[in-house]
């Protein structure tokens, strides 16, 4: 692995994980942050996570070829 894939790997958990708290925080009922606030962070984290997560499975193949 390459720093820079680690980097985007790094990026994808923290947005899945982004992702995943949203869900908790939708379906309490009473998100902190307001529901339009944290629906686009939901609406967001979900193609970024496949986005980071790709990008760093092709750095790092283009890697080590």
């Amino acid at each position: 692995m390459t720093p820079k894939s680690g980097v985007l790997l790094l990026l994808s958990c923290i947005a899945a994980i982004a992702g995943v708290g949203c869900v908790f925080e939708i379906s309490s009922g009473e998100p902190d942050l307001g529901n339009a606030t944290t629906g686009l962070i939901l609406a967001a984290s979900v193609p970024l996570t496949a986005l980071f997560f790709w990008a760093a499975v092709k750095d790092t193949r283009a890697n080590y070829k």
